[in-house]
C-alpha cells in the first residue's frame, strides 16, 4: 500500500517553512482507494515567488484548516503505506518538521521516484517533474499545485512499476533507503536537526544520556561527530541511538540554560578592548598588562568589529561615558528579547545590578504585571557572575530593549 504525496510549501527559509497545500494518494498497486487535497493556513506569509509559482495568494489560504485541523487525516490516510514522491526528502522532511511544532513524532517509510526513474529510465534527458512525465506522455495538469504533481506522480510511479516487471530495483532501493546501517542511522539520527544554537543530548538505546554540551549549531556539530575519525568518538557512534535538543536562543540565555541542567562550556576570552591615548584598540590579553580590559572578546576580529561600532557612537569619544553605558552597577530592571523560537520572547529581571532571574513567554502575552512575572521567572541559583562580559557585550549592541519591572 503506498500514499504518493506532493506538498507545496510557503518559501520561508530552510526549516522553517510550512505548510500551504497537500494531496495525498492512497494506492494499492492497482487503484486509488482514497485521497485528500487541501489548501492549509500557514499562519505566516506566502513569498512572492511562490505566490507566482503556485497562484496560491494569502487571500485563498486564509479561511483554510491550520495543519493541526488535517493532522489526523494526514495520518489516517498515510497509516501502514510507504510515502511515495518525486524528491520525497522535501515532502517527508515538512510533514516531520509540522507534526514536531504539534508535539508529536511523525515516522513513516519512503520511496523516492527520482532515484527509480534515474535507474529504470536511464535515457531520460532530464529527472525534474514537469520535464520527465512530458518526455513519457504523462499528462500534467496543475504543475507546482500539490494535486496536479502528486497526480502525476502516481501516474509515473505506476509506469516505473510497470518496467520494474519483478519489482526487484523498487525492493532494493526501499530495502538500501531502510536498512538499518549507519550511513542511514546518521541521516535518520541528524536529519531534523536546526542550524541553531542549543544543548544536545545524545542517547543510547535505553535512553540513558552519553554525552551532552551546548553547540553553536546542532546540524553541523552532529555531522563533525558522525563524520569524525576520532577515537573520542568511535564508542558513541556506536552506542548513540536518539538524538534530543534544547533551543537555546541567544548566549546569555543558553549560559543560563546550561547552568541550570549543571553543564558549563568553557569559554577562552583571549583579547581586550583597551583605550590610551584618545584611542580605543584591541590586544590579546596578558597578565602583565596594566590595567583591566574595558570588554573582553573570543577572537580579534570579534573586537574589531566593537572598535568600529564604538567609534562610530560619539559619546564613546570619553570612555568613562562608554564604561558606564555598560555598567551593571545598581540596575534594577527587567531585560526583554526574542526567545528560543519563532513566536517566543524571553526577559532577564535585574535587581540591585545582580542577574537574578530569567524567563520565557509567549509572543502576544502582555507581562506587564508583577503576577505575571512571578509565574513566569525562573531564579537564578547560582552567581551569574561569569555573565558579566556578556551582558556588558549585549549593552553595547543594544540586543535587549530595558524597561521598569512592574511594582503591581
Amino acid at each position: 500500500m503506498y500514499s504518493v504525496i506532493d506538498i507545496e510549501s510557503n518559501g520561508a527559509g530552510f526549516r522553517k517553512e510550512s505548510i500551504i497545500e497537500i494531496a495525498v494518494y492512497k494506492y494499492d498497486g492497482h487503484e486509488i482507494v482514497d485521497q485528500f487535497i487541501s489548501l492549509v493556513n500557514p499562519e505566516s506569509d506566502i513569498t512572492p515567488f511562490v505566490q507566482k509559482l503556485t497562484k496560491i495568494s494569502p487571500k485563498m489560504v486564509k479561511t483554510a484548516p491550520k495543519f493541526h485541523e488535517i493532522a489526523k487525516r494526514v495520518v489516517e490516510i498515510t497509516e501502514n503505506t510507504t510515502l511515495v514522491g518525486h524528491n520525497i526528502d522535501f515532502d517527508y522532511r515538512m510533514l516531520r518538521q509540522e507534526f514536531k511544532r504539534l508535539g508529536y513524532e511523525f515516522k513513516i517509510n519512503t520511496l523516492d521516484t527520482i532515484p527509480l526513474a534515474k535507474k529504470l529510465i536511464p535515457e531520460a534527458e532530464s529527472y525534474s517533474l514537469g520535464k520527465l512525465v512530458k518526455s513519457l506522455g504523462i499528462p500534467l495538469l496543475d504543475q507546482h499545485r500539490a494535486s496536479g504533481d502528486a497526480r502525476a506522480t502516481l501516474d509515473l510511479f505506476k509506469l516505473l512499476m510497470i518496467k520494474d516487471k519483478d519489482s526487484e530495483i523498487i525492493q532494493q532501493h526501499h530495502e538500501e533507503f531502510n536498512a538499518k546501517t549507519y550511513l542511514n542511522k546518521v541521516r535518520n539520527l541528524t536529519q531534523d536537526l536546526p542550524f541553531e544554537r542549543g544543548i544536545i543530548y545524545l542517547q543510547n538505546a535505553e535512553g540513558k544520556i552519553i554525552f551532552c554540551d551546548f553547540v553553536d549549531d546542532l546540524s553541523k556539530f552532529s555531522k563533525v561527530i558522525f563524520n569524525s575519525k576520532s577515537k573520542r568518538w568511535k564508542q558513541i557512534q556506536e552506542d548513540v541511538e536518539q538524538i534530543h535538543y534544547d533551543l537555546t536562543g541567544n548566549d546569555i540565555l543558553a549560559k543560563l540554560m546550561m547552568k541550570s541542567k549543571g553543564l558549563r562550556k568553557r569559554e577562552t576570552l583571549q583579547f581586550g578592548l583597551y583605550h590610551k591615548n584618545g584611542k580605543y584598540f584591541v590586544e590579546k590579553i596578558s597578565s602583565q598588562k596594566e590595567g583591566k580590559p574595558l570588554l573582553k572578546f573570543k577572537s580579534f576580529t570579534q573586537g574589531l568589529k566593537a572598535v568600529s561600532f564604538i567609534k562610530s557612537q560619539t559619546r564613546f569619544v570619553d570612555p568613562d561615558e562608554l564604561t558606564k553605558a555598560i555598567s551593571l552597577k545598581n540596575r534594577t530592571e527587567m531585560w526583554l528579547s526574542a526567545g528560543r523560537t519563532l513566536g517566543e520572547k524571553s526577559f532577564l529581571i535585574f535587581e540591585k545590578g545582580h542577574l537574578k532571574s530569567y524567563g520565557f513567554y509567549e509572543l502576544h502575552t502582555q507581562i506587564n504585571t508583577l503576577k505575571k512575572i512571578t509565574a513566569l521567572r525562573i531564579n537564578i541559583e547560582t552567581s551569574a557572575a561569569d555573565l558579566e562580559n556578556d551582558l556588558k557585550l549585549a549593552l553595547l549592541r543594544g540586543d535587549f530593549e530595558i524597561s521598569a519591572i512592574p511594582s503591581k
